[in-house]
Parts: structure tokens; sequence; C-alpha cells
């Protein structure tokens, strides 16, 4: 080896001294050479790499993206490509679910799921939930619904001011400021009383949004144990696709009483320069439920308190099927995201959306449907039912803006009635209801990056008396929105036709 080194290095020499070797490279042709060979790899390889397990739209996307642009292509697919989490996370969450199935299956077995009351869509939509990775139907729930932003904050501390063993808070947006300072407050007051409070927060969206300092600094002074979830910190070995973000929405008191839904822990404008200079404000929907359900909540966030923190906080729930029951109402938690795998929320929601005789109503800031979706509304407007879709007239997110509005052609021309709600507000309410009987509420949005991407937790709920409250809710949505016909969607300009159109090719890039 050695001597056969020696002899190309004489060979180089005397080509170099005696020929002008480098000199004698034409360099633009060898450059153009090596990027022709470097892009034509990337394409054929990424033949075989992109389409494999993913939907044939987010595989002709990414191919797309690719062919276009060869190595950003690429790099951005090394980036966000992937929705897999890491080997080590996957783990810690398998196990997580494994603990909380057991309880599950003994609550089950003990308290019985109720399919003999449920009509036999529902009955069938709540087994597939259940094999899923959904906690169990259980009977004897109570919850009422909160539309005030600044009501919910202080129905939220005044729970955990009542509280007697523990508070759990998990939010994927956690801020103090003037709108949360209650809420924090409380905590402090519950720490200093010898309560155990533990608070979860999603990483990025605390460093994109201001005021993360502040908010660790008081969650230090008060005294909670916090952490944040799916942390971005390579330095430290901590690393996944960067938008794969926990958005839930949960506080659990004691085991007894929980809240969850769409609103976050943040003043209503978010804090951002942006919205206070458009005069922006959210619109959300939280749920206060008492009962076996709240036990349900409890589960998933002590699922991920385990998977962050490698805590293992089982004991709590070893009470849980002595658990009150203050209401009639039948509930099932439903968490969901890249833990699970198979997209659980939206094949519940499929299914329920498939059971509706009467009518149809939709919340959802985010809808950008996929095939199936679009599949199901058509399917429901074909054999009678009124469908109705709300979202907002404006929007906080360009991109999911113009993607969202490249859907209402469609969904216009098959019968689905639009209402979007006026400015300056953003309705982030996330719900639906079939007929007049079941409801499902929560954090997750109609769109892939829920179904997909986002850790989310929503609640399916049987009772007339919940379906007729959100009802009421909806008549305020009525109230405030106006309806999008077609007439006023065929003006629109070419300009926002162009863009409505882009923005739906780079929704599929998941």
């Amino acid at each position: 080896m050695s001597s056969f080194l020696l002899a190309a290095g004489d060979l180089l020499a005397a080509q170099s001294e005696d020929a002008g070797f480098w000199d004698g490279i034409n360099w633009p042709w060898a450059w153009t050479t090596l990027v022709w060979v470097v892009d034509n790899v990337i394409r054929i390889v990424a033949l075989f790499v992109v389409p494999r397990n993913r939907r044939p739209t987010a595989g002709m996307a990414w191919l797309m993206a690719i062919f276009l642009l060869p190595v950003p292509g690429l790099l951005l697919f090394l980036l966000i490509g992937g929705n897999r989490l890491p080997k080590r996370r996957r783990r810690q969450q398998a196990e997580a679910t494994r603990i909380i199935g057991d309880v599950a299956d003994r609550e089950e077995a003990v308290l019985g799921t109720y399919l003999e009351s449920l009509p036999p869509g529902i009955g069938n939509a709540v087994v597939l939930g259940r094999s899923l990775g959904a906690q169990p139907m259980v009977r004897g729930n109570a919850a009422g619904i909160c539309i005030d932003y600044e009501e919910s904050f202080a129905q939220i501390a005044s729970a955990i001011r009542g509280a007697r063993r523990y508070v759990h808070v998990e939010f994927y947006i956690l801020v103090l400021d003037a709108s949360t300072e209650d809420v924090f407050a409380a905590m402090g007051e519950a720490v200093s009383r010898g309560i155990e409070v533990r608070v979860l927060l999603d990483h990025v969206s605390a460093v994109r949004n201001p005021g993360t300092k502040r908010t660790r600094r008081k969650l230090d002074e008060i005294g909670v144990h916090w952490a944040y979830m799916l942390p971005v910190r390579p330095w430290r070995g901590q690393w996944q696709r960067p938008d794969l973000r926990n958005h839930r929405k949960i506080v659990v008191i004691d085991g007894e009483i929980g809240f969850m839904g769409s609103q976050n822990l943040v003043d209503s404008s978010y804090n951002k320069p942006s919205n206070q200079r458009r005069g922006l404000h959210w619109r959300d929907l939280m749920v206060r439920v008492e009962g076996p359900a709240a036990l349900g909540l409890e589960a998933v966030f002590l699922s991920d308190w385990y998977v962050e923190t490698g805590q293992g906080l089982t004991h709590l729930l070893h009470d849980r099927l002595s658990a009150a029951t203050p209401g009639d109402l039948d509930c099932q938690v439903l968490p969901s995201g890249p833990g699970f795998g198979t997209e659980n929320n939206l094949q519940v929601f499929l299914s329920l959306l498939y059971t509706a005789k009467h009518r149809i109503s939709i919340t959802s800031p985010y809808f950008v449907p996929d095939g199936a979706i679009m599949h199901a509304l058509r399917a429901a407007t074909s054999r009678g039912v009124y469908v109705e879709l709300f979202v907002s007239e404006i929007g906080d997110q360009a991109v999911v803006y113009h993607a969202q509005r490249s859907y209402y052609e469609e969904l216009l021309t098959a019968g689905v009635r639009i209402f979007m709600y006026r400015p300056p507000y953003i309705l982030h309410s996330k719900h639906f209801t079939i007929d007049d009987r079941v409801a499902v509420v929560g954090s997750s949005n109609m769109d892939q990056r829920s179904f997909s991407l986002n850790m989310e937790v929503s609640m399916v709920v049987h009772g007339e008396s919940f379906v007729s409250d959100l009802d009421r809710v909806v008549e305020h949505y009525h109230a405030n929105s106006r309806e999008l016909t077609h007439d006023e969607w065929r003006k629109q300009p070419l300009r926002s036709q162009l863009l409505d159109g882009l923005a739906r090719l780079t929704s599929a890039l998941q």
C-alpha cells in the first residue's frame, strides 16, 4: 500500500511539473459535471426513499420539491421530512402507553364502557378509538363549556386554589403575563400549602413567544416542578424533527377536576407586536369536566410527564376507580400524536362523521383536510346531511390561511356552508358535533399537522345536554360570522388563487 501511494505521489508530481496537471483541468466543466452528478444522484435516491410509508400526496409534494431544487429540497427533507420520534423517546412513550393502558384496562373491566347504551355507529367509533390508544368511554361525568377567554383563566385559578393533593398543568403555550398572572399566583399559593404542582410546556413555542425568561423565572420562584416538552437542544443530546410539537392543553386537579380544549395559557393577543398592531385577539373554548374523564386527562399528563422527566407517577391513578360520578355524560379521552403512529384521531373523526344522519357542525381554525375528510363530507351532503364549517375570515398564519382557502370552492360545490368569523378575532376553537347526541372537543385541528405531527388530546362526549350547550356556542358563532357564497368566491382575484394553490401544495410536505 505504501509503495502504491509513493508511486501515485510521484506520478502527480511529474504531471504537475511537466504537463501543468492542475492548470490543465477545465474547471467550469468539472464543476458543472459534479453538480449534475450530485443533483441526479439525489433525485434517484429520493425515488426510493421519499414515497416509502408516506401518503401519495405528501410523497409527490416532497419529490416535486427535491426534483426542482435537489440540494435545498434534500436538506429540508432531512430536517422535517420524518415524523418519527427519536428511539429513546419512542421507548419511553411505548412504556408510558403500556402502563396507562394497563390501568385503563382495569378501569374498563370494573366500570364497563356502556356500549349497549350508545347508537351502533358511535359505539363502533368508541371501540375503534379504544383499540388505537384512547381511554375507555366512561359514564358519570359533568362538563361545562366556557368561551370567555379571561373567565377560563379565572375558573382554572379557582380550581387550583381548591386543590387538596396535587395540580397538573400542561400547555402548548404557557406564558406569564397580565392575563395569566392569577393562574401563576394560584399555583404559587398551592405550593405554599404543600400541594405538589407539576407543569409541562412546549419548548419551541416557549422560545418563539415573548416572555420566555420571565415565565421560567416565575416557575422557579413559586417552586413548581416543571419541564419542557419535546425540547430541541442538540447540545444536550435533545433533538427530533423541530416542528413535532406537543399541542395539548390540560389542567387536572386531584384527579377530580379537569380542563381541556383549545385555549393556551397566554394573553388573547399572544403578546406579539404584529397581533397587537392588527388588534387581533383569539376566541377559544375550554371544557371543565368532573368525574372519571378527569382521570383520563390525568393519564395523558402522567404519560407526558414520564416521557419528559423519566419520573413515573402512576401511583396517583390507583384510586381512579373510586372517582365520583357527578353527571350523566359519557366521555372518552383520545390522545394522539407521533407516539401512536396510526393517526388515531383522524380515524375516530372519520368514523363519527360517517354516522351523521341530520347534521355536522365543524369549527376549526386551520381546516386543511386530507382526501378522507373531504370524501366523508361529500358523502354526508350527498345523503342529505346539513354540513356547516366555521373558520376565521382573516388568518394569523399566511401559508395555512391560503392552504385552507384552496378548499373553499370544493367545499361549496359539495354543499358545505362556510361561515367566517369576523375580525379582529381569530376563531381558535376546535370542535365538531354530529346530530344531537355526540360532540368532539379538544386541541386537534382538521389538518395534517394535528393528525400526523402534533401531540393532541380530544374528548368524545355523548350526551344531549352537552351538545345543546355546544349548540348555544355555535349560535354565538352564527351571530358573529358571515356566510361565504359561491358568487363571492368566484370573484376572488387571480393573485389569491395562485397563492391558495401554492400553499395547498406546501401543506402536503408532511
